[in-house]
């Protein structure tokens, strides 16, 4: 399938640099029955779906992983987004050519400079596709607090930040913003963003109407914001991320889908683990390990009735996979419509939910 097919036109202002304040008040298309394009709120979300519909959460955790450094005069910046173990990551860095084998990179921050520095990494190994191996010269038990001291969200490359000069004032709120009030367990270097509009208010409003909320964990990689280079989408490389889904989650799953209620996922991560874990009769099982599952136009969904979403980049896989959920075309004119409307795209941007119309 041909990548150009997913392209369209989106003005650089209309991509959110910060998120709505309240995160509820963001706005929110509704596709949910396939057809009508409406404009809502997301704090309407609990008014539109139905008594016993189950949405199925994402609990990843976002750790602060990008990371800035030196080695000798050069300077580099570094985001983590898979580990080979406890030290041993895979990471994408900027000025990378200015590095090699064995090198040692030092972290620094607007308070620690590199000279004051106590947290390095070694360069271990480099390829073309997968980024550059490093590992961090410290134990194990310590690293999360170090990445907490020196570390910084890792934002996606179209959200601007400032790199740490001393004694600058950070004037964002991101180590909050960018992760869901629900976030659980340490692990992603991307956040689930379809999950950042929710409220405990919201989340509350859902129990009272009956609304039952599953939740799975997919530690999200920062390869969710590598573009797609190739021209077929047969040739797109996914980057693998780790999930699990519980023995408990995947029965009540389970449980709803034989009642006959509503599967809705939040978000394009909790899809992808859902799809990847089930069978081809629509049996979730419990998952532990990883997916790279890529889902384009012609899958048929196994798992899910509708998808709550933000709003995606070009060509990229995640508008390629709520175009095999709703529709390629339909999909387009929803995006025309919130172009036109103004509204806010990507990772802090606003919302839709949109009815799965492929389905087994």
């Amino acid at each position: 399938m041909k990548v150009d097919i997913f392209n369209f036109d989106l003005d650089k202002d209309l991509i959110a640099k910060t998120p709505a304040n309240p995160r509820d008040s963001s706005r929110l298309l509704d596709l949910s029955d396939g057809q009508n394009i409406i404009d809502r709120h997301f704090y309407d979300l609990p008014d539109i779906l139905h008594s016993g519909d189950v949405l199925v959460f994402n609990d990843t955790k976002v750790i602060p992983a990008r990371l800035y450094g030196k080695r000798g005069d050069a300077l580099v910046e570094l985001t983590l987004y898979h580990p080979l173990n406890g030290l041993s990551w895979w990471s994408f860095i900027k000025n990378s050519k200015r590095l090699k084998k064995d090198d040692v990179i030092t972290f620094y921050t607007s308070e620690i400079s590199a000279s004051e520095s106590t947290f390095q990494a070694k360069v271990l190994e480099k390829d073309h596709e997968d980024g550059v191996l490093i590992e961090f010269l410290c134990d194990v038990d310590s690293l999360s607090s170090m990445l907490q001291t020196y570390g910084a969200m890792p934002l996606p490359p179209y959200i601007k930040r400032d790199k740490p000069l001393k004694g600058l004032w950070n004037p964002y709120n991101d180590k909050e913003d960018y992760q869901t009030v629900y976030a659980k367990y340490e692990g992603a270097v991307a956040a689930p963003t379809a999950g950042l509009h929710f409220t405990q208010n919201v989340l509350d409003r859902l129990s009272q109407k009956g609304i039952e909320k599953i939740f799975l964990t997919l530690h999200v990689g920062a390869g969710t914001f590598l573009p797609v280079k190739t021209d077929d989408t047969k040739d797109h490389k996914m980057h693998a991320e780790f999930g699990i889904i519980s023995e408990e989650a995947s029965q009540a799953v389970n449980k709803a889908k034989k009642e006959g209620r509503r599967i809705i996922a939040v978000g394009t991560t909790s899809v992808r683990l859902l799809e990847s874990a089930a069978d081809d009769n629509g049996v979730l099982h419990p998952f532990c390990g990883e997916t790279n599952i890529f889902i384009t136009p012609g899958y048929r969904f196994k798992m899910i009735d509708a998808v709550i979403t933000n709003f995606h980049l070009p060509k990229s896989t995640l508008f390629m996979l709520i175009c095999a959920i709703a529709g390629t075309e339909k999909m387009k004119q929803a995006y025309a419509h919130a172009i036109n409307e103004k509204y806010r795209f990507y990772s802090y941007g606003d919302s839709s939910i949109l009815k799965c119309v492929n389905k087994i």
